[in-house]
């Protein structure tokens, strides 16, 4: 059994309105040096233990179909056997 990481957060492109929401906030109870702050999503999961290649085909067949929005989200994942 391996452990997947699923990192998704919204392209540089687009507009992070919560992340702006939590930064002015952060700016507000004195944290003024945070800068360009942008929110996204994590996910951990166990999955079989196929090999590694196997692994990351089907971790980003899962990201592309399900878990990101490929066209405002970019992801990334991590795979530890």
């Amino acid at each position: 059994m391996a452990r997947a990481r699923v990192i998704i957060t919204l392209k540089k492109t687009i507009m992070d309105a919560q992340g702006q929401t939590v930064e002015r906030a952060l700016h507000d109870l004195g944290y003024s040096g945070v800068q360009n702050l942008r929110i996204g999503k994590l996910g951990d999961m166990e999955v079989d233990g196929a090999p590694r290649e196997q692994l990351s085909s089907q971790l980003d067949e899962m990201c592309r179909k399900l878990l990101a929005n490929p066209i405002i989200e970019d992801f990334r994942f991590e795979i530890e056997e």
